[in-house]
């Protein structure tokens, strides 16, 4: 007998593609298809679904392109065979930060689409002016953008200091935030300004071109523009006043609409575009669309205190939790589901090129051609921790940034340090490479994130009741690094992990994943049922997760525990010096943020 029961869609608009997937009840993927935007809309003369403007900063994509890619994601589901009858819900997930302007004209047309035309054909401005469009602007800047340090700068300025600004919104004042991007952009297209209804973000934005009306910004999502006040749950009227200009406070609150609260709550019923070209029901329901990074916690019924590392070619670190704890070194949103829980964030450009950066060494001096990580891995395993033969001997600790970093804000380079716990010496050693940073690499990556979220994380008791020291209790590994032992293992032995390391595999559809299990939660749920309460009953781990590393090691988490110390102060003693080297040549050491470490981006 064929299965006639709901299905449940969940998008992803990532920089370069626009992935679409449809689940069962059971969270069983039944269908998946992608549009990728140098492959399939190279007409937009796009790069790796950008379009840049050197000259200032800019990065930004075309919003046509997003338009006709919702019509082609979807053809080819119905040629894969989606029987789009039996979609009940859908939600969504966007690349974060990026903002949409629609224009004055933008709620009439989405009301009125003919099923007979595409989205592009309706909602584009006519080509002989005849009809103004739904947007404002063509396009949307880019989460890679990197424009708007002026901005910025007033940002951190404008509540006292960055601390001041992370403690009210979340973060510190980024380029790629939505609220530096809208003080730079009604000062640089006053026009298209006063033509401006509405102010998407892009998670937003997707879901009003479904939904036929303006639908809300997500209550995770809004904790990326530097303008909300998670404490109060509230737009903050000072940080809109300042971004709004001579524009005043009720203007810009007017373009960003109003924020429900909950992620569950459904936005309304599809739109009759899409009932009479694809078949979807009418009572098809518009979940809210969330942030990408927000959708990725999603994509497994994350615990608190459990710690998700992305170790793809940037590094990201992510955890759900009940305590709100910011600092202007990461990032603190609003969780996607759960009210009264938080997500925090860590991002670094620098992660696998930087391993592979140590490997090319290694292979290089023992003449190894190829990329392989046999002689890595070796050497990582076989280095005690922190390369210390005897407990007497220093620490070996080192940072590894062939990138520009965030975390901490210095320009590429190697450091390499000599620590010794018992004296709080540290000693700067040659920056020649040497085999042991083969383990230095991955424990200078990892003992950042001990480091920085050492006060999330809570003591657990085992089964015999025995305190154990304060530690995630599962560490979930995803991305290319996730395949190797060795780093799993090492992950494990600095970060801990109750319960062990696991490397979760659910293909690069983890954002996507997220968001149809939210359609899916949505949708479903009794009175009160979470999140992970629904989606854990349903989840199939054994499928999903297997368990890579040991995790906790006594030892080695007290050595790694000394070793924080000094850790902490290489970290200040290399900021020193890019200071130094920058006052000598009358400039300013910077990272710029074109890396923005998303699991799925």
């Amino acid at each position: 007998m064929a299965d006639s029961g709901p299905l449940y869609m969940g998008f992803d608009l990532s920089t370069q593609q626009l992935k679409g997937i449809v689940v069962r009840s059971d969270l069983k993927l039944v269908h998946e298809a992608k549009v990728d935007f140098d492959a399939d809309l190279s007409k937009y003369g796009i790069e790796k679904g950008v379009l840049t403007n050197p000259s200032e900063g800019e990065i930004f994509a075309p919003v046509a392109m997003w338009l006709e890619a919702v019509d082609l994601v979807l053809q080819r589901l119905k040629e894969a065979g989606l029987d789009f009858s039996r979609v009940k819900g859908m939600s969504g997930a966007g690349m974060q930060h990026g903002t949409v302007f629609w224009s004055k004209d933008a709620e009439t047309l989405l009301s009125g689409l003919s099923a007979d035309k595409t989205l592009v054909e309706q909602l584009e401005p006519g080509s002989k002016g005849e009809r103004r469009g739904a947007f404002s602007h063509p396009h949307s800047p880019n989460w890679q953008d990197a424009s708007t340090q002026k901005q910025c700068d007033i940002f951190d300025a404008e509540l006292g200091d960055p601390e001041t600004l992370a403690q009210v919104t979340g973060s510190k004042a980024h380029h790629r935030f939505s609220g530096p991007q809208i003080l730079r952009w009604h000062t640089k297209y006053p026009k298209e300004w006063a033509d401006t209804s509405r102010i998407s973000l892009v998670s937003s934005f997707l879901a009003s071109v479904f939904l036929g009306k303006f639908a809300p910004i997500d209550i995770s999502d809004v904790t990326g523009m530097n303008l909300w006040d998670i404490h109060h749950g509230q737009w903050n009227e000072k940080l809109l006043n300042m971004a709004a200009g001579s524009h005043g406070v009720e203007d810009l609150k007017a373009k960003l609409g109003p924020v429900p609260e909950d992620g569950g709550g459904s936005f309304g019923n599809i739109s009759n575009y899409f009932v009479q070209r694809y078949g979807f029901p009418s009572d098809c329901s518009i979940i809210p669309f969330t942030g990408d990074n927000p959708s990725t916690i999603l994509a497994l019924p994350l615990q608190a205190s459990d710690a998700m590392v992305s170790l793809g070619t940037s590094t990201t670190f992510l955890m759900s939790t009940k305590q709100y704890k910011p600092d202007p070194a990461y990032h603190f949103m609003n969780h996607p589901t759960t009210p009264g829980h938080y997500m925090f964030m860590l991002c670094y450009k620098n992660g696998g090129l930087a391993r592979e950066h140590v490997r090319d060494a290694i292979n290089a001096a023992k003449g190894i051609s190829g990329p392989s990580w046999d002689a890595f891995n070796d050497i990582a395993v076989t280095t005690p921790p922190m390369a210390q033969n005897s407990p007497t001997d220093p620490m070996r600790m080192g940072l590894y940034f062939p990138r520009p970093e965030i975390v901490p804000n210095v320009a590429a380079g190697q450091w390499r340090y000599a620590y010794t716990p018992s004296t709080g010496s540290l000693a700067s050693l040659p920056t020649d490479p040497v085999p042991e940073d083969a383990r230095a690499i991955i424990e200078s990556q990892m003992l950042s994130l001990r480091l920085r979220s050492a006060s999330l994380v809570t003591p657990h008791k085992t089964a015999d009741g025995t305190t154990l020291p304060a530690q995630p209790r599962r560490v979930y590994l995803v991305g290319g690094g996730s395949a190797n032992p060795a780093i799993a293992r090492i992950c494990g032995e600095v970060l801990g992990g109750v319960e062990g390391v696991f490397k979760l595999d659910i293909g690069g559809n983890a954002c996507a994943l997220g968001a149809a299990y939210k359609a899916v939660w949505g949708c479903e749920r009794s009175e009160g049922q979470t999140f992970e309460g629904l989606i854990g009953e349903r989840w199939d781990e054994d499928k999903f997760v297997k368990r890579v590393a040991d995790g906790y090691h006594p030892e080695y988490f007290e050595k790694y525990g000394r070793a924080l110390a000094g850790f902490d102060e290489m970290e200040k003693a290399v900021l020193g010096k890019a200071g130094e080297e920058s006052s000598r040549e009358g400039g300013v050491v910077m990272a710029d943020e074109t890396g923005k470490g998303a699991v799925n981006q």
